[in-house]
Order: structure tokens, then C-alpha cells, then sequence
């Protein structure tokens, strides 16, 4: 089996709270490839990380990320609903996200742009990105296709990638109309169409399914051609992996 990108959702979300500072560094400690985060704008235009369009269900507080200022989601706590051993932990700001990954070479950035959001609220996101000396190891991705090609026009060199659901019914020609690396849907459009899969690879677009939280499932997915797993279980992932890896070895040789 080819190396397996392994894909922390979220940072490694099963063992601290999602989206957080502690969540993506235990993330790269448990071995991922990838850290993957979702990065929202504040009302007064400051990109912090987090997935929900509002605060409600991982923080202390209520309302819209983009009807909140910085400070007021600053000083939210985004950890206590975890645990209380998090209690106190905030929402990041994604300048604090890169500065933490930045020193991690051999990981590479997933970096989902959440909508709604403009060509200014991108340009500002992909030049933090810029300014970390990072776009050599981001990709970009929206579950919306508007983003994308924002994304494409400000930075045509830094990859980009689309979410879905299922996949799209001319999935290959709208991957190609995109300019996108990687297409990465649900499991079950995967399981559901290994096809689809192998047609995406033709034209050079990687697809890494989510959220691959099931490991019975993992056979599958490898065999139906992906090149990594979205998991909320980075370590576990990483474990199995380089298991199947050995096995593949020692029955070469």
C-alpha cells in the first residue's frame, strides 16, 4: 500500500476539543501528514479557527463567528465542553494556528475556508498563510466552489481542494474546471463509487474521504485507491497504518 495520508480532523478531536491550540499539537505529535482545521472571519475581519457558524456548541457563548469581534471570541472558553481538564482553552486565532504548525515540517496544512466569505476575507486568510512562509505546505478547501475559485485567483499556486458530499454527477469535469489537487468527499460517495475515484486520480486529483472515524472501514477505503483518511483518530490511524505497511513488506520479501 502507498504511504496513507493521514488526515487529523479538526487536529486529533478525539482526544482534546476540536479546532483548539492542544487538539491540532496532539495532532502532529500522534503522526498525521496532514492537520486539518476550519478557519471562519470575526466581525472586524480577524480569521480565527473554528467550525460552526456559531459559537454556541464549543464555547461558552452565543451567536454568528462573523457578528462577534475578535475579542469576543477571545475570550470565550472553547474547552470546557470537552473536558474540564480544558477548561480556559480559546478559540485560536489562525495566525496563533500557523505559528504553532510552522516548526512542523514534515506536516503539511488543511486548511477548510468556511462560507460565507469574501475575495477580502480569502486574500487576508491566504496571505497569513503567505506571511508564515506556509503555502508550499497548505492546501485550501471549501465545501463551496465560489471559494475555491476566489482562492485560485489570489493564490493560483497554492493547492486547492473541494469538499462534497457525494460527488458531483461530472465530478471529473468540474475537478478540472476548479484547478483543484484533491477532492475529498464523504465515505460513502467513496464506497459508493471507487470509480469516481480512480477517474479523479487519472487527471492527478487525490481524494481523502471523511470522517473515516470507523476502522472497519479502513481496508475498504485503501483499497478503493484513496490517498488518505479525515479522522477524528490520528493515532489510531497512524498505528494501523504503519502496521499494514510492515505486513505489506514482510510479504515482499
Amino acid at each position: 500500500m502507498a504511504q496513507l495520508h493521514r488526515v487529523a480532523h479538526r487536529g486529533y478531536s478525539a482526544v482534546a476539543p476540536e479546532n483548539t491550540l492542544p487538539a491540532l499539537a496532539a495532532g502532529v505529535l500522534a503522526g498525521a501528514t496532514f492537520i486539518e482545521f476550519d478557519v471562519r472571519t470575526t466581525a472586524d475581519g480577524v480569521p480565527v479557527v473554528i467550525h460552526d457558524r456559531t459559537v454556541d456548541r464549543t464555547t461558552s457563548g452565543s451567536g454568528k463567528v462573523w457578528e462577534l469581534t475578535c475579542d469576543e471570541v477571545a475570550g470565550l472558553d472553547a474547552g470546557s465542553w470537552f473536558s474540564p481538564a480544558y477548561t480556559g482553552i480559546g478559540v485560536p486565532r489562525l495566525t496563533q494556528v500557523l505559528d504553532l504548525l510552522a516548526p512542523s515540517e514534515q506536516v503539511e496544512l488543511l486548511l477548510e475556508i468556511k462560507p460565507p466569505a469574501t475575495l477580502e476575507q480569502v486574500k487576508n486568510i491566504i496571505g497569513q498563510v503567505t506571511d508564515a512562509g506556509l503555502p508550499a505546505r497548505t492546501v485550501v478547501q471549501s465545501f463551496d466552489p465560489a471559494i475555491v475559485r476566489l482562492a485560485g485567483e489570489v493564490a493560483p499556486d497554492v493547492r486547492r481542494g473541494l469538499l462534497r458530499d457525494p460527488f458531483d454527477d461530472e465530478q471529473v469535469a468540474v475537478a478540472q474546471e476548479l484547478g483543484i489537487t484533491y477532492c475529498n468527499p464523504s465515505m460513502n460517495a467513496v464506497l459508493g463509487s471507487p470509480a469516481t475515484v480512480a477517474a479523479l486520480a487519472g487527471i492527478g486529483v487525490s481524494v481523502m474521504p471523511w470522517t473515516a472515524n470507523d476502522m472497519l472501514l479502513w481496508p475498504d477505503l485503501a483499497a478503493a485507491g484513496v490517498a488518505g483518511l479525515i479522522t477524528d483518530h490520528t493515532g489510531e490511524l497512524t498505528g494501523w497504518a504503519q502496521n499494514v505497511s510492515s505486513g505489506a513488506c514482510a510479504s515482499s520479501g
